[in-house]
């Protein structure tokens, strides 16, 4: 058969993902052998495969299959998130649309519901990871509703109540009344948007004083139990101890004094709210306020507010202006712009509101996670996440995490309640126990009881996922094997929902379960990727129409181009820009991407350079020339110098220095520089040089391997026959040996002679296959390049010169230029414009002394001396040694051309 012109990555990725599959590659059991585990961040069961997905699960897979060529038992557990708040909302709607209310059919039927809806869509994304390559161990996927992890929430909840850390209060929570839940602090996105500020008179009691304050919520006004002012402010001091009429309602409240009142803002006066502001929620509870909500849970006003009862709170908002207005307590509005919380999840503005919740006291568990970083007992990759990450857990910052939810789509919480009892419990007979021990009554039965009808926050139950995914609150076998896993990746967005929850769960339970002497840590590494954003630096998503579809994108440019695009603008921590254009009329992006284009031109070179190769007649009996015998030689120092560098380069999770590395040695080194050096003029390769090739091209598909792993299967079998089972998924990475720096710098001096030549042949409009002499001087360091008789020839070859030779003066007749530091010469057979050659050596010149000086003038830091990486440092003293070097010969070059 044929070989095709073009890789195919159509015909080519989904074979080798089969063949993958049906050998068990991806399958991990405990054995021998050192386990590397990666457990994926659950992505939402509702989710698809988004910008962000790919980039974190690449940077997984690339892991993953490293740890397996490095003969490791790689695992990587995948698995999906329930997502309680997203899915039930689309269930609901779902519901809706079929015309059934959620409220009418019951908790039961409704997660019967849930649970087809679940198995219908819910494994898409696990799905279309596949076609990305993730080589997960799909025996282990695992669903954090699924009854072995329900089984370790509950668990964990009875153990945390047990223990005094869980309770149950009265708290001014985050409410969204469109998901009819309450929400963490760090489900709530704030954003600075457009309000009114609405200015309105209080009348002192028994007098004609008014009092104006300023609020942006008038709709709350009726609520008011108070009004406050600061106690130093001279121009209320003459009211301490007053009280003042509420308008429309005709309440009188006290003038409270606290120092929290802002002298600058407004008229230096506010109103009390307590029922629907934190803030006045707590300076309530400080003066004794009385409460009154008036907001129901959907929105709306209640009978309460005793005005525009029934109305969504933004809509009385405008209305009770206009009412004020009439009643003469509106002074005026302004234009104002204000922090507003939304919901992470529905988009909708959070009302403040008091409900009855489950809180987790975070004091402890968060001392613990701070410390777990700065030990380094888990490392951030980058360091600078720290940063984040500690102020988000200092001491001030941390509150009590809210666990309660109310919706029915997750864990329910393990309550019973009787009369005013409250029994935590594994299940309701331990809480029937419970019950007739407390009051002494044994014929209570479970129909006495009621369960709490709330669920549990869904992070409660992703945070103990590195523990429950190996069943380890059942049984410790698999965890004492895979736990702590090696490396978490994950965004930074999630730093504290998620990074920190699980560190406190790893360091409160892995000690109970796996004693004092196993690690305790979850993870030993965290890899945080940035937000994939686009050339307006805005964050990728489908609301703005600026992130293409992934799997188009991988239709386009097939999955290692778009590994390779993805990889190539991404470094740890630091936003991604990706390019996808976008389409003028409709403004959405395209699935376009000139990242993913070049992955796709660089797996046609790698496949057109394994075309030339095994296309090549070989010729038994030839000998190696020398041309061949060191350009082979040269190109396994530079694998062995490149396969060090990049083992170094993802042990330090620096992937895209990695895989650029990969890709400028093999594209320029080996296709562009090493084939031409070899490729025979007769069409006939001697077998040693073709050996020597295609076991170094060999090696090079390994350690392309884990960043594209179809194109470099694909050429690895095409190279030679294979047997059974010896696969490039499985093969063993390399062992970098010794090489030679000398001569690889030697071939980079010769590398940069042919390019002088042809760039001076184009300059000069020479023919490219014209013969010339290239000459240097007897004595100078450029001599090495002839007297080496294999780099000669190549140069001679690749130049297409007639000769290289070291000659006793300087020609006459003959362009000059560096090649590193030293100078050659190219005799023409024509007459050399001497003035022009000067103009241009004058104008390289003083390139050069402008450089050194901008070299000097850094060197001359103490603050980038000291501050930067020694080798960074010491790669800026070699920039300034080599420009001296290259001035000294331009020098005297020009002096030669003056004569």
């Amino acid at each position: 058969m044929s070989l095709p012109k073009h890789y195919s990555p159509q015909s080519v990725e989904q074979k080798w993902y089969d063949h993958w599959m049906e050998q068990n590659y991806f399958h991990s059991e405990p054995d021998e052998r050192e386990p590397f585990s990666v457990v994926i961040p659950p992505p939402n069961v509702t989710g698809v495969l988004h910008m962000g997905h790919m980039l974190n699960n690449t940077i997984q897979d690339i892991l993953i299959r490293k740890a397996r060529l490095d003969g490791k038992n790689a695992c990587w557990v995948p698995g999906t998130d329930h997502a309680s708040i997203a899915t039930e909302a689309k269930v609901v709607r779902l519901l809706r649309e079929k015309g059934i209310k959620k409220s009418e059919i019951g908790r039961e039927e409704f997660l019967k519901h849930a649970f087809a809806w679940k198995e219908e869509y819910g494994g898409i994304i696990l799905d279309q990871l596949k076609k990305l390559g993730a080589s997960c161990d799909w025996e282990r996927t695992r669903f954090t509703m699924e009854d072995s992890l329900s089984e370790a929430v509950v668990k964990v909840f009875v153990d945390l109540y047990r223990k005094g850390r869980l309770y149950r209060g009265l708290r001014m929570t985050n409410w969204d009344p469109e998901a009819l839940t309450v929400l963490s602090n760090e489900e709530v996105i704030h954003g600075d948007e457009n309000s009114r500020l609405y200015h309105v008179r209080y009348q002192v009691e028994g007098t004609d004083e008014y009092i104006v304050i300023a609020t942006q919520r008038p709709e709350t006004i009726m609520a008011d139990t108070g009004l406050a002012v600061h106690p130093d402010d001279e121009r209320y001091k003459h009211l301490h101890g007053k009280r003042v009429i509420v308008p429309l309602v005709n309440r009188a409240v006290p003038i409270i004094t606290d120092t929290y009142v802002d002298l600058e803002f407004g008229t230096g006066a506010l109103k009390v709210t307590p029922a629907h502001d934190p803030n006045d929620y707590d300076l309530g509870e400080k003066y004794g306020l009385e409460v009154i909500d008036i907001i129901n849970l959907d929105g709306t006003l209640n009978e309460l507010a005793q005005f525009c009862v029934g109305q969504d709170r933004f809509t009385a908002r405008k209305n009770i202006g206009k009412i004020l207005e009439e009643a003469g307590a509106l002074v005026g509005t302004e234009d104002y712009r204000t922090r507003v919380g939304r919901s992470e999840r529905t988009n909708a503005v959070v009302e403040p509101k008091l409900t009855l919740q489950w809180f987790l006291k975070m004091d402890e568990f968060a001392s613990t996670a701070l410390e777990a970083v700065r030990s380094e007992e888990v490392k951030f990759y980058p360091e600078s996440m720290w940063n984040m990450y500690n102020s988000w857990l200092k001491e001030e910052n941390v509150r009590d995490w809210c666990i309660s939810r109310q919706l029915w789509w997750g864990q329910r919480i393990p309550a019973w309640y009787y009369e005013e009892h409250v029994f935590v419990a594994h299940n309701a007979e331990e809480a029937l126990a419970q019950a007739k021990t407390a009051t002494g009554n044994d014929a209570l039965t479970i129909a006495d009881l009621r369960q709490d009808e709330d669920v549990v926050d869904t992070w409660f139950s992703s945070w103990l996922w590195p523990i429950s995914v190996f069943d380890g609150f059942q049984s410790q076998e698999e965890l004492k094997y895979y736990y702590p896993t090696n490396t978490l990746v994950t965004g930074w967005d999630i730093m504290f929902f998620w990074v920190a929850r699980m560190i406190m769960a790893g360091y409160e339970y892995a000690p109970e379960l796996l004693g004092p002497d196993h690690p305790i840590m979850p993870f030993k590494d965290v890899y945080f990727t940035g937000m994939v954003r686009d050339s307006k630096r805005r964050k990728m998503s489908k609301s703005l129409g600026n992130s293409p579809d992934a799997l188009s994108l991988i239709d386009t440019y097939g999955a290692d181009g778009v590994r390779f695009g993805m990889l190539s603008c991404s470094s740890a921590g630091n936003d991604i820009i990706f390019d996808a254009p976008i389409d003028p009329q409709t403004g959405e992006a395209l699935n376009e991407s000139k990242l993913c284009e070049q992955g796709r031109n660089f797996c046609n070179k790698m496949w057109n350079a394994m075309s030339l190769i095994i296309g090549w007649e070989v010729d038994s009996n030839a000998e190696e020339d020398p041309i061949s015998a060191m350009a082979s030689t040269w190109l396994e120092s530079r694998l062995a110098q490149v396969n060090k560098d990049v083992t170094r380069l993802i042990s330090e999770y620096r992937l895209d220095d990695a895989i650029m590395e990969l890709y400028k040695f093999i594209w320029g080194d080996f296709c562009s520089w090493y084939l031409e050096m070899i490729k025979p003029s007769d069409g006939k390769m001697n077998p040693q040089t073709l050996e020597r090739s295609i076991a170094a091209y060999e090696q090079m598909m390994i350690l392309l391997h884990p960043f594209m792993p179809f194109v470099t299967e694909e050429v690895w079998h095409r190279l030679r026959d294979r047997a059974a089972g010896e696969d490039c998924c499985v093969a063993t990475w390399p062992t970098a040996g010794d090489f030679d720096a000398d001569l690889i710098a030697r071939v980079d001096l010769a590398k940069e002679a042919v390019v002088k030549v042809r760039e001076t042949r184009s300059s000069k409009g020479i023919k490219g296959r014209e013969p010339l002499k290239m000459l240097t001087t007897i004595g100078s360091p450029g001599e090495a390049l002839v007297k080496d008789a294999g780099l000669r020839a190549a140069i001679e070859k690749m130049a297409y010169l007639e000769s290289l030779q070291a000659v006793k003066t300087e020609p006459e007749n003959a362009i000059g230029f560096l090649v590193g530091n030293d100078s050659f010469y190219l005799e023409l057979n024509q007459e050399i414009d001497t003035a022009a050659e000067l103009e241009e050596k004058e104008k390289e010149l003083a390139y050069l002394i402008g450089f050194v000086a901008s070299v000097e003038k850094k060197l001359s830091n103490e603050r980038f001396v000291n501050g930067a990486p020694a080798e960074v440092v010491e790669r800026e003293r070699k920039k300034l040694a080599d420009g001296k070097a290259k001035i000294a010969s331009l020098q005297d070059e020009i002096a030669r051309l003056k004569g």
